[in-house]
């Protein structure tokens, strides 16, 4: 409940502790806890750097910020986007590698997908497909199970298209293919009576 009543005593304006005061013999072993670290002190990186996109449950995402410049591999098992600069081995297995209009990389790259938006410079391996937009460049060799280059984007290499081992949807499509093409070719069959 508030009061406009001003206290009488500065020991008023205290507020009274519940419990028992401590001895100062107690009070010289009192260790203060050390602070954790965290990124918001750091002014050479990027805010965002470690913020997740659109993250949800069933699938992690990451950002390399634009003034952050990695020399190295980068692996991991969550979706990265980056916006700065790579140089050395980007290896996403399972996941989703998309390089924003201002990155420079210089790697090759292992992923699931690969979109590019920027500039890449290496080899780029993608399990199931490979994107290139139309201000996005890319100076290597690809290897893809399904890929799209848009109007006017850049590209110097060669292309290798595997097909998509994993999809049991384009086993079953070929193992009907075979049993459709075998029973055209067969000879009719004929019941005796």
């Amino acid at each position: 409940m508030w009061s406009n009543k001003k206290p009488d005593s500065p020991q008023q304006q205290q507020p009274q502790s519940q419990s028992a005061p401590v001895p100062a013999e107690a009070r010289t072993n009192i260790t203060p806890k050390p602070a954790s670290a965290t990124w918001e002190g750091n002014t050479n990186m990027s805010t965002d750097a470690m913020r997740p996109l659109g993250a949800t449950s069933d699938r992690a995402s990451a950002r390399l910020g634009a003034s952050l410049h990695v020399k190295g591999e980068i692996s991991g098992n969550e979706d990265l986007q980056i916006d700065g600069t790579v140089e050395g081995l980007v290896n996403l297995e399972d996941r989703k590698l998309t390089v924003g209009a201002a990155a420079k990389v210089t790697a090759d790259v292992v992923a699931r997908e690969v979109v590019v938006y920027g500039s890449v410079k290496g080899n780029l391996r993608a399990r199931d497909r490979i994107e290139i937009k139309k201000d996005g460049s890319v100076v290597g060799d690809l290897t893809t199970a399904r890929i799209m280059i848009e109007d006017g984007a850049y590209f110097k290499g060669s292309i290798e298209i595997e097909k998509a081992t994993d999809s049991s949807r384009e086993r079953d499509k070929d193992t009907d293919r075979s049993a459709f093409a075998r029973a055209a070719n067969a000879p009719p069959v004929t019941q005796k009576s």
